[in-house]
């Protein structure tokens, strides 16, 4: 999609962490398209991450579940949309470790479900068209010390969530080969930055250090993650939606390796300056837990074609990012206190009942 006209673009868990930063660029750097904003509000979707473009002109908010067809088909009749960027998903691993059927209906069923809608809405009149799914790079299983995942690297998930994905994968790239539905996927490494739900490393260990609350490192601590800045992974996917070829994978990585304790070290370390406590003052706080089951060793995504084909490159070194994450969160506190104590979920109610005739 290389030309830039009118075009209404769904973007399903665009309340999200990832999805709410794709939304917002899309919104502000393409006020000619209309951004529809698809998502069904469940513990991670959060509007209060828009409130600075929800009364935009081109911006829409649908909150509809992917999994109920007559919702989904409902949309896409009032909008008549030209391109779906997909992210709604499960993607926790532990929660899918203790309910893997969740992801399966959501990660699975919930895109077929994306796919068919999208096929009937466009009447196999593809011109123009896209079907964006965005994915992760834990489909490719793990690593060992040496090499990297590339968009050639066989599937071998290892965790519920990342099979959930994998199946996904599959079955775009299949609406491709099988009916010419054109589409392109991208799989990415650890995101990290401001907005995310506090059940990830990162944003979970800030509000932990901020409460001195203690800091749970699974295993030995040497699990290794290539961390890529959400807002980096917002402007790939613009790229990639703007210039990516039909029918391609491209993955996107922070070039940007660290070992789980050694992320977490210099996490307290900047929380420690930033809070102004005595340097070690956090680091006392890691507590070193029960390994959780099939976990991954290492990650490490070779971002080269992306980089060389579309001219993507991180804006920002890690050191840079998270400490920029980190004074995120420690001024947004009223975000983090709503997000843990559960009432971010009225928000939609307060700002869009009366939308909605009620």
């Amino acid at each position: 999609m290389t030309n830039q006209q009118d075009k209404t673009i769904i973007i399903t868990g665009g309340a999200g962490f990832i999805g709410s930063h794709v939304v917002r660029l899309f919104v502000t750097k393409y006020p000619n398209y209309r951004i529809v904003n698809l998502d069904a509000l469940t513990y991670a979707g959060n509007l209060e991450n828009l409130r600075d473009i929800e009364k935009s002109p081109n911006y829409f908010f649908e909150r509809a579940d992917i999994l109920k067809t007559d919702e989904i088909e409902k949309i896409f009749s009032t909008y008549q949309p030209d391109a779906v960027i997909h992210l709604a998903a499960e993607s926790h691993v532990d929660r899918s470790i203790l309910s893997p059927l969740d992801f399966v209906y959501t990660n699975v069923i919930g895109t077929v479900n994306l796919l068919n809608t999208a096929k009937k809405s466009w009447n196999n009149n593809f011109a123009n068209k896209l079907f964006y799914h965005v994915s992760t790079d834990e489909v490719y299983g793990a690593l060992g010390e040496t090499g990297f995942f590339t968009e050639e690297t066989k599937y071998d998930p290892h965790s519920p969530y990342s099979a959930s994905k994998a199946a996904s994968d599959h079955f775009v790239k299949a609406y491709f080969d099988t009916y010419a539905l054109p589409i392109v996927i991208s799989n990415c490494s650890n995101n990290y930055g401001p907005n995310q739900f506090p059940e990830k490393l990162i944003p979970l260990f800030i509000n932990n250090i901020i409460h001195k609350k203690s800091l749970p490192v699974y295993g030995d601590g040497l699990y290794t993650r290539d961390w890529l800045y959400v807002k980096d992974h917002a402007a790939a996917i613009d790229l990639i939606f703007h210039r990516g070829n039909k029918g391609e994978t491209y993955n996107i990585g922070g070039f940007n390796e660290w070992k789980n304790i050694d992320l977490v070290k210099l996490l307290c370390k900047l929380m420690d300056e930033k809070l102004r406590n005595r340097a070690g003052t956090s680091e006392k706080l890691i507590t070193y837990v029960k390994d959780r089951p099939g976990h991954d060793r290492r990650y490490a995504i070779d971002a080269s074609k992306i980089n060389k084909k579309l001219g993507w490159k991180p804006s920002v070194t890690f050191e840079e990012g998270l400490s920029q994450t980190i004074d995120w969160y420690l001024q947004n506190e009223d975000w983090l206190k709503h997000v843990t104590s559960g009432e971010y979920q009225n928000y939609y109610e307060l700002q869009y009942s009366k939308r909605d005739g009620r």
